[in-house]
């Protein structure tokens, strides 16, 4: 196990850059064994634990001055049953390594997010989903996972095995412990069709019901400042495959998506007085396409700009009328915003603090590119949608707190009562955790 002492150089930040953190030490464990000896050395010397992963959070969900854990060292598949369907993965993979080895093996998750970036502990612990019309989240797929908690004590958790932790701890938030292993859910590898398009704003939100009935996964992006949004249709396919072409997919997804956006952005920074014309140019470079792959292949795609996140989940019935009311407003301001909105759906869950909990929703995500001033434009837009009992994405920009979510979480009360239980010390507690679950 190694442990680094963070001096003047120790100083952590997440991928979007507006969060950073000065650990007293970081501590990379090779085993589920060093990783609990970790948290019972933190508690001798009176310190917090975290673990982080790739810091894919916009949130300081995972800073902390005490240790920081880093598990990658804490990756690979321990086993894979193909009886029961599932995979059982150490926590600190990343989503991009457990995709590759899935697909060599001729399986594949059911449904994932549009990056792959991200740990499975850390996507999984903060929520991160994809969209769907009947599959929900990755944390929705899982069937087990392990958990070292405040006491050094490996918990196991299942339906069956410490039921009432296993509810909770899919999204755990890093409240409840450090999950160590996760057990998926997986099927035969598979083929989804996909579609893009441009389409008018307006038809789109008029027909959204139409579009998410009659596609297994469908979502959409809206440029700000334009009445246009591109389209995404994915279906499962019988084949043949048509996977895009190497040149035609390095166009569209390094040169337009990644390298012209980022200089559209740099440029839009500089010159706000320009983003409505880039942004109507922006929402006419992509043309439509159709191609056909395996589901890793279509879900994800590189993300190299970037940006700042906020993401409210809103009950799926009030996303057309949300989406309105955050188009009259930017409309009407002096905001310019150059970075497309992005709308997915997810089914209603059985997580305890799952965005999808118990409701049917649909997620709202604004953005804007690392470096701008994003405080206006957010604040605005979560108005909108805490005015329909919203709920921010755990790992995204928000500003809500405990007594917010103990009225939008029917089961608020039953997570903090768990966590009062298992970390009653609060040794995984940061300001971020004291903020929306309280003390």
């Amino acid at each position: 196990m190694s442990s680094t002492a963070s001096g003047t150089n120790g100083t952590w930040r997440n991928w979007g850059g507006n969060v950073a953190a000065r650990p007293a030490r970081e501590v990379t464990p090779a085993s589920v064994e060093e990783l609990t000896d970790a948290v019972r050395k933190a508690a001798e010397d009176g310190l917090k634990v975290k673990a982080v992963g790739t810091g894919h959070s916009f949130t300081s969900i995972a800073a902390t001055d005490g240790v920081l854990i880093r598990p990658q060292l804490l990756t690979g598949i321990r086993s894979i049953d193909r009886n029961a369907m599932t995979v059982t993965v150490e926590a600190g993979t990343p989503l991009k390594r457990l995709n590759l080895a899935l697909a060599r093996e001729g399986l594949s998750l059911t449904n994932m997010g549009d990056i792959m970036e991200q740990t499975v502990s850390g996507a999984t612990s903060t929520g991160t989903h994809g969209t769907g019309r009947e599959s929900g989240s990755i944390a929705a797929q899982i069937r087990g996972l392990e958990l070292v908690t405040a006491d050094g004590t490996l918990l196991t958790c299942s339906e069956k095995e410490n039921p009432e932790v296993f509810a909770a701890a899919r999204i755990g938030l890093g409240a409840l412990g450090i999950v160590t292993a996760i057990t998926f859910a997986v099927e035969p590898v598979f083929l989804l069709a996909a579609r893009e398009e441009p389409m008018p704003f307006d038809r789109v939100v008029a027909e959204f019901d139409q579009l998410w009935a009659e596609n297994e996964h469908f979502e959409f992006y809206w440029f700000p400042h334009t009445g246009s949004t591109n389209t995404k249709r994915n279906n499962r396919s019988a084949g043949p495959e048509q996977p895009v072409g190497r040149l035609a997919g390095w166009f569209e997804d390094e040169f337009l998506s990644n390298g012209a956006f980022q200089v559209a952005q740099w440029v839009g920074r500089a010159a706000p007085a320009t983003v409505p014309a880039i942004a109507r140019i922006s929402s006419r470079a992509l043309s439509a396409r159709t191609y056909t792959d395996i589901p890793y292949k279509v879900f994800t795609s590189p993300r190299r700009v970037r940006f700042v996140e906020m993401e409210y989940a809103v009950p799926r019935a009030a996303v057309t009328e949300a989406l309105r009311e955050l188009k009259r407003t930017v409309d009407r301001s002096g905001l310019r915003i150059s970075f497309p909105v992005e709308v997915r759906t997810a089914p209603a869950d059985d997580i305890t603090l799952s965005t999808a909990s118990g409701r049917d929703s649909a997620y709202i995500a604004v953005h804007l590119v690392k470096g701008t001033p994003y405080q206006a434009y957010f604040s605005a837009a979560e108005r909108i949608f805490t005015a329909y009992e919203g709920r921010p994405h755990w790992g995204k920009v928000h500003t809500r707190d405990a007594e917010y979510f103990a009225g939008v979480y029917p089961r608020f009360a039953e997570f903090t009562a768990l966590r009062d239980r298992l970390d009653p010390d609060r040794r995984f507690q940061n300001d971020y955790l004291r903020r929306v679950l309280g003390a």
